[in-house]
């Protein structure tokens, strides 16, 4: 065999062969590579693997997380559900069982049209003395009086019946919400309010507190309570009623408070725990007087008119004080003949006249 030729004595050309000897080194373009052993085998598997089945190291990337909000938000909502269908009356979750875990009333601007609605029966507590009764969402104290915005109203200015305004009604807070008072003190910030020129409210205010009768009760214009009796429950007093005002006679500055107030208190005794309420609305009318054509003093008001209605307050008691009963008292108490009255219905005016109270004991409807 020659250098470079094939058996049987047949030669290749010299630039031929040197050009094979180029391509073995180099490579030819485009020519076929036969894959590597590592290939053949990803190749196979690849082949083999059925379809849409994911390679074991091919990358999809990763899918977008869902926020958990809605799923929270759908969670909360069957929640509540839940809780409505078992506790329609939303007892559940209230801090202190009485209704107060629910927004206050706003205050009354006007006369309402229905009564507040009726709640489940549950028993006073020392430390819920409003559980069971509407006064649990009613302000406390002053807050739930209405006073309504000032303007020039017959011989007065805007400021001035502003000011009028804002006595009257730090004369229902001196009449019905002060401690000494309630306690069966004399309530002598109030009647220091009284035009002390009025004679048949002087002779009032003298007979009062000395001999109580029907006529001359201090109730009618005052709340107290006998200490040797009974005693407050905590010192949250809860109210709802509204102030209004027009021009008088003379031009005086007519005003006409409505308020409802809500007691709750207990025996006197100590370790008592029976917690009842006494409920007192007052409808009072008084003039803020021209002095230059009613004798008056300065400051002073003039009554023209008030009304009571109270509820477990002691029928036909003549003491000068509430005598709210309790228990064994109250089950021995006959008022079943009497007529039925919501003391919560604030939707008409007081029924009794000026100074005067009912004949008849009536029964109340709710405490």
């Amino acid at each position: 065999m020659n250098a470079g030729g094939e058996p049987g004595g047949s030669s290749v050309p010299d630039d031929v062969w040197e050009q094979f000897l180029r391509d073995s080194v180099d490579g030819v373009a485009d020519a076929p590579k036969e894959p590597s052993a590592r290939a053949r085998v990803v190749a196979e598997r690849l082949r083999d693997q059925p379809a849409g089945e994911e390679g074991w190291r091919t990358y999809t990337p990763p899918r977008p997380r869902r926020r958990k909000g809605w799923y929270l938000l759908g969670l909360l909502a069957a929640v509540a559900l839940f809780i409505v269908a078992l506790d329609p009356w939303r007892m559940i979750g209230s801090p202190d069982g009485d209704g107060r875990s629910e927004p206050p009333l706003a205050q009354e601007s006007e006369r309402p049209t229905e009564a507040p609605p009726v709640e489940p029966a549950r028993l006073a507590t020392l430390d819920e003395p409003f559980k069971g009764s509407p006064a649990a969402r009613w302000a406390n104290g002053t807050a739930g009086i209405t006073v309504p915005e000032a303007r020039a109203t017959g011989w007065m200015s805007r400021t001035q019946v502003e000011q009028a305004l804002r006595k009257t009604r730090d004369f229902l807070a001196a009449s019905n919400l002060d401690p000494a008072v309630l306690r069966g003190e004399r309530p002598a910030t109030a009647i220091a309010l009284i035009n002390p020129h009025q004679r048949d409210v002087k002779d009032y205010l003298s007979a009062a507190f000395r001999t109580p009768t029907e006529d001359d009760d201090p109730l009618l214009l005052f709340s107290r309570f006998e200490p040797s009796q009974v005693r407050p429950v905590g010192d949250v007093i809860k109210t709802r009623g509204r102030m209004t005002f027009r021009e008088g006679k003379d031009g005086a500055l007519q005003v006409t408070t409505d308020v409802t107030y809500v007691y709750p208190v207990v025996r006197a005794e100590a370790g008592s725990d029976e917690v009842v309420r006494t409920i007192v609305r007052r409808e009072v009318v008084l003039n803020w007087d021209d002095p230059s054509k009613i004798i008056t003093e300065r400051g002073t008001f003039s009554l023209v008119s008030y009304k009571v209605d109270m509820t477990n307050a002691g029928c036909d008691r003549l003491t000068g004080y509430f005598a709210p009963e309790f228990g064994a008292d109250r089950a021995a108490t006959d008022t079943t003949g009497g007529t039925a009255v919501d003391p919560y219905d604030r939707r008409t005016s007081i029924a009794a006249g000026t100074g005067g109270q009912d004949d008849e004991c009536r029964t109340a409807t709710r405490s």
